[in-house]
This record gives C-alpha cells, sequence and structure tokens, in this order.
C-alpha cells in the first residue's frame, strides 16, 4: 500500500474517531435518557418494577459517601395532586468542620435541620431562590442536590413536562426553558418541581408527597468528581466535593468537560477534575 493511501485511511480512521467522540457528547445522553426513561416506563406499565423510596438509613452516612450515591436517584414530588420527577445528577458534599457549610457559623433555629436525624430536610434561600440539601451522619452534614435533569414515566402525571416548563418560567413573558434545562441548578430545580423552604425545610420525606427514589438502572457507570462552585477564597475552595453524573455533565450547573474548561488548569497545575 503506497503511503500516501496509507495516510488518507489513518485520515478518515481518526475524522470516524472523532465524529463518534462529538455525537456521545452532544447526544449521548439524550439517547440513554430516551431509552432508559421508556425502558422504565414500560416495565412499571408491566408492574415489574416497584418504586423503592430511599429510607432515612440511606443518610445515615458520611457526606462524602452520600453526596456520590445519589447521583442516578429520583426526586419525586406531587405538586397540586401531579407527580413530578428529576433525575439527580450534581451534588455537593458538606460536613461541619467545612468553612464553606452552613454548620460551620454554629447552630441557630434556621440552621436546625443540619443538626437533626439523617435524612432531614433542609432549605435555604440562595440567591432569592429554593435550594434543597439533606442531613447526613454527624451534626452539621449534609448533601446538597446542585442539579437534575427532567424525568418522566408512567409514575408521573400526563402534564408533569408542561407544568414544570411552567414552573420554569421566571416571568410569564420569559421564553420557556428546554425541557433538559429547567433544572440545570440548585434553584432552578426546586422551581421547576414546585419544592418550597416554607414547606418543607425542617420536614421529612414521605412516600405520599415528596420522596427519593432508587433507580438501579440510572446510576452512574462513571462519577466526575470536582471542587464546588461559589466557594469564597479561604473557605475551603480547594476541596472535591461535587460529584456530577458523568452522563449528564453538560447539563449539570457548569461542566468541568466543556471544551474550553479542558484547557484549563486548577491552582494545583491539574485538570481541576478526576473521574471515578
Amino acid at each position: 500500500m503506497a503511503i500516501k493511501d496509507h495516510l488518507k485511511i489513518k485520515g478518515l480512521l481518526l475524522l470516524f474517531k472523532r465524529t463518534t467522540e462529538l455525537f456521545q457528547y452532544y447526544y449521548g445522553p439524550a439517547l440513554f435518557s430516551f431509552f432508559t426513561q421508556n425502558a422504565i416506563a414500560f416495565d412499571r406499565a408491566n408492574s415489574r418494577v416497584k418504586i423503592i423510596m430511599l429510607p432515612s438509613s440511606f443518610f445515615d452516612r458520611d457526606p462524602l459517601d452520600v453526596a456520590p450515591s445519589l447521583l442516578g436517584k429520583l426526586i419525586r414530588f406531587k405538586n397540586g395532586g401531579h407527580w413530578l420527577s428529576a433525575l439527580i445528577i450534581e451534588t455537593e458534599a458538606y460536613k461541619l468542620e467545612d468553612k464553606a457549610s452552613h454548620a460551620s457559623l454554629g447552630y441557630t433555629p434556621k440552621r436546625k435541620a443540619l443538626f437533626m436525624p439523617p435524612g432531614t430536610i433542609y432549605m435555604y434561600y440562595a440567591r432569592g431562590g429554593d435550594s434543597l440539601n439533606i442531613s447526613c451522619r454527624g451534626p452539621g452534614n449534609a448533601v446538597l442536590i446542585k442539579s437534575g435533569h427532567t424525568f418522566w414515566d408512567s409514575f408521573c402525571s400526563p402534564k408533569a413536562l408542561e407544568m414544570m416548563t411552567e414552573n420554569g418560567r421566571t416571568e410569564p413573558s420569559k421564553k420557556k426553558k428546554e425541557p433538559e434545562s429547567l433544572c440545570s441548578g440548585q434553584t432552578l430545580l426546586c422551581r421547576s418541581l414546585g419544592i418550597k423552604v416554607k414547606e418543607w425545610d425542617q420536614k421529612s420525606f414521605t412516600p405520599h408527597s415528596f420522596f427519593i427514589e432508587d433507580s438501579p438502572p440510572l446510576r452512574p457507570q462513571k462519577t466526575i468528581v470536582t471542587t464546588r462552585l461559589g466557594i469564597p477564597e479561604g473557605r475551603d475552595e480547594h476541596l472535591f466535593y461535587r460529584f456530577i453524573h458523568y452522563d449528564y455533565a453538560r447539563y449539570c450547573t457548569k461542566n468541568p468537560l466543556g471544551r474550553m474548561r479542558r484547557k484549563k488548569t486548577s491552582p494545583r497545575g491539574d485538570k481541576g477534575y478526576k473521574i471515578v
């Protein structure tokens, strides 16, 4: 084979490889979500899959263990008699001794949930929006649900997507968000589902209206571990306490795998994340 022909074949192979990588990056999560959600819906319609609510004992662990294990779980919330759902794709762990945690500032009535039994809902306002956290083992320890991905199956109301889309609009005149971006942030998640601080802070999950479901088919095969977002300098901003579902990274709050971010490094000289 001539050198020219060899180089041409090598070039075509590289082009095919790159095209495959781009397709997987941009369309892989959507296809994964579509086929998985429809498979789960089919199984439930045929009574082969049961809804399994996570017990409080699930949260009776170190937040660094709870946070990654929540990826791929489903939030089920009943809003006005309609079940809405979101897949958890991003979490952050916080510990009492962690300078970035609310608990490190000491106990107050508002932070009471952080010192209540594992599995207690802790909510607060972040930049004017509601934010969902769950207490873990140890006083002051908790996990923040940082972002999610819209999810619908036979358990959800037929109006679920329509309701979440409408909830996600900040103003009637604002353009409706695309389904995949409705929950791409801690306050957007709560807004789209309708979870409110005044109604759920210091409360426990209940199978009748609000719970987190175990969902084995949606567990990530790979997890991105990186630093948390919005942590001021000197407040333990260097800790790798943020966890992201690899298949849904492009829908999280801030994707560390983004093309522009790949070229950047952390102050330590590394990529600023790791994949496990």
